[in-house]
């Protein structure tokens, strides 16, 4: 399969809508950052209120996004994202708990999906051949979904900035081993065993996680940000997991 390739866009400035405090909502899910699962935006109802929440998120988001990747996390306020936005500190809070809750907002989005996806897997696939199915059949709509947000290109420049940020590299380690277990735990649900006393899905996830680690890094240090891209890249190095471990590397 392969998903049509979204347009990227670089943006000039961060997208400043201007609703009220009372356009506020509670901040979506915390996510693995805090140990309860990661969650997308809620879709926003056809109502005027709900949709006008949704853009005053999304711009938060945006503009986080646009002036800590052009200005540095650690140097950039709340109150500066909360001016970009034309909105007040106190309404930031109402959405995120935190800059870092911000920086990850989109991470969680992308991994929901690959999580519901995941549960979405026939249950006589293996587990890695489910969880390669997983990543590679989310890809097909998460393009769109993230542009929905931020353009592809932002995406990008925030994964290098993390990748760069020591407080945030902290945070992303965090986040990834409560992700594992997350998925380590649905692995061994769906197999039948129990985590606690075997070790293959917690084997099987980390060795997954660590090409996906590798294939997302090989991806934010390229030029082609494209969704098409890191479907390549992803099939690529997850083909290789069975070869490298079990494999002859040396040529007789």
């Amino acid at each position: 399969m392969t998903p049509s390739t979204p347009q990227v866009t670089r943006p000039e400035t961060a997208w400043s809508p201007s609703p009220g405090d009372g356009d506020a909502t509670p901040s979506a899910g915390a996510g693995p950052a805090t140990g309860r699962p990661a969650r997308p935006a809620p879709a926003p109802s056809g109502g005027l209120r709900e949709r006008k929440k949704q853009r005053t998120r999304d711009a938060l988001i945006r503009s986080a996004l646009e002036l800590f990747t052009a200005h540095g996390y650690e140097e950039t306020t709340i109150d500066e994202i909360a001016e970009a936005v034309d909105v007040s500190q106190r309404t930031f809070f109402r959405y995120f708990a935190s800059k870092e809750e911000v920086v990850f907002a989109v991470h969680e989005m992308v991994e929901a999906r690959f999580a519901e996806e995941l549960e979405r897997r026939p249950e006589g696939e293996a587990p890695l051949e489910a969880l390669h199915n997983a990543v590679m059949s989310s890809w097909d709509d998460i393009g769109g979904a993230i542009q929905s947000v931020i353009p592809l290109e932002l995406h990008m420049r925030t994964y290098q900035m993390i990748e760069s940020t020591p407080a945030l590299i902290s945070a992303h380690w965090r986040r990834y081993a409560i992700l594992e277990e997350q998925i380590a735990r649905l692995i061994a649900r769906r197999e039948g065993v129990d985590v606690l006393t075997d070790p293959r899905p917690r084997v099987v996830v980390a060795a997954f996680s660590g090409v996906m680690r590798v294939a997302g890094k090989v991806w934010g240090e390229g030029e082609d940000v494209s969704v098409e891209s890191i479907r390549e890249i992803t099939e690529e190095y997850l083909a290789q997991i069975v070869p490298a471990v079990s494999g002859e590397w040396r040529s007789r």
